[in-house]
């Protein structure tokens, strides 16, 4: 006899650039106290966001409900303060709502960012960050995700408490083509 549970699959998540559609679910996001000071308020970063022209804002879905907010700048110049070594996005935040922390969903919503960001950013062989060394939850998140220490310091200043974070994007798959495609001559 078959088993049949009741615990529903998991949903799919992914990333849409935000539009009106999303703005006011993204303005409700909160994050742990302890992590406000290194997030800041999610409107002035929306807002950052919406005067910086090579910025994106990206809202996480977990389904259709938005559980996250990402911000990709263009150039990692932008976030480190140098040109990388190899062609680079910037990701300059990356939050999910506290009400979702502690399930898997922002390592599950990250190695998503990270395949999404190959396919949207062809020419980026990696994506910067500049993440607070006390700020130690985003810091094992960015390790576990691959992540390795590029520089410390920020915009080539001695900042001891910021580290620049670096890792290599993975290889975009073009959906456009199949493993099991034949041709005939």
């Amino acid at each position: 006899m078959g088993h049949h549970s009741n615990v529903p699959a998991p949903a799919l998540l992914r990333t849409e650039p935000v539009g009106t559609r999303h703005r006011a679910a993204l303005l409700r996001l909160r994050v742990q106290p302890e992590q406000r000071a290194y997030v800041g308020a999610v409107a002035d970063l929306l807002a950052d966001a919406d005067a910086c022209p090579a910025s994106t804002s990206l809202a996480i879905l977990n389904g259709e409900e938005v559980i996250g907010h990402a911000r990709i700048e263009a150039n990692a110049r932008s976030v480190a303060g140098y040109e990388p070594a190899q062609p680079s996005v910037g990701l300059r935040a990356f939050l999910i709502d506290a009400r979702h922390q502690g399930q898997g969903l922002g390592t599950r919503a990250l190695a998503t960012l990270l395949d999404e960001l190959a396919v949207r950013h062809p020419h980026a062989r990696g994506v910067m960050l500049a993440v607070d060394a006390g700020n130690t939850a985003a810091l094992a998140l960015y390790r576990r995700a691959g992540f390795s220490e590029a520089r410390r310091g920020y915009h080539g200043a001695p900042f001891p408490s910021q580290r620049l974070l670096w890792r290599a994007l993975p290889e975009a798959s073009d959906p456009c083509t199949t493993t099991n495609a034949t041709s005939s001559t």
